[in-house]
């Protein structure tokens, strides 16, 4: 449900609407921030009635809260760098902007103004009248993938399961490197998590330099 809603947008017509490549562009502020969260507003369990309509403000408030994010982590621990706000159903663009910009000025930081992507679909969700399919780009996301080095680790340290790659022509170095990517990404979304406002600025733009010439070099 939560993957129907965040495609939508690129298959049904809208008043506002998006495509991958303009999704990707507002989504990632950097080229190793890539990792995002998702959701769904309204959860509905299977075989239900159909829920109460909620209004455009219950809605992205739900849209925020943990308990409607499917990712295993919670936002609040992080810091929001950018988000997709995706809704469904026939309602007012001009309500959901003005309802947006409250989170703007309360989640986002004063280094990535306007942040926060909006996109229309007039085709509800089934079942539904509206609802809404967040997308996140948030650093808490660091500690799935600190869960994912840490298990990691514990295998690769018993070489569990490991002759399964060699013998199909992997080499064990290509597992350290990736647990070594793996551990810059998680740094990187600390440096960007405790940044302070006034700094931040700078450092994005002398990092998006660093990597467009770390691009071109390859």
């Amino acid at each position: 449900m939560a993957m129907s809603g965040v495609t939508s947008f690129f298959r049904f017509p809208g008043q506002l609407n998006t495509d991958l490549h303009e999704l990707a562009v507002n989504m990632i502020p950097l080229p190793s921030l890539h990792f995002l969260m998702f959701g769904s507003a309204p959860l509905i369990a299977r075989n239900t009635a159909a829920p109460t309509p909620l209004k455009i403000s219950q809605l992205i408030q739900q849209s925020f809260d943990k308990r409607n994010i499917i990712t295993a982590c919670d936002p609040k621990n992080g810091r929001y760098l950018t988000a997709a706000a995706m809704f469904r159903g026939q309602l007012s663009v001009d309500e959901v902007e003005s309802q947006i910009s409250t989170i703007r000025k309360t989640l986002t930081p004063e280094w990535l103004p306007n942040n926060i992507k909006l996109a229309t679909c007039e085709i509800p969700t089934r079942g539904t009248i509206l609802s809404a399919a967040p997308l996140f780009n948030n650093t808490a996301i660091q500690e799935i993938l600190a869960n994912i080095r840490q298990s990691f680790s514990a295998m690769f340290r018993r070489k569990a399961f490991l002759h399964w790659y060699t013998g199909e022509g992997m080499e064990e170095q290509e597992f350290k490197d990736a647990n070594n990517i793996l551990k810059d990404t998680i740094t990187e979304y600390q440096k960007y998590e405790e940044m302070q406002d006034d700094k931040a600025e700078n450092v994005v733009i002398g990092d998006k330099i660093q990597a467009a010439n770390d691009g071109t070099e390859q």
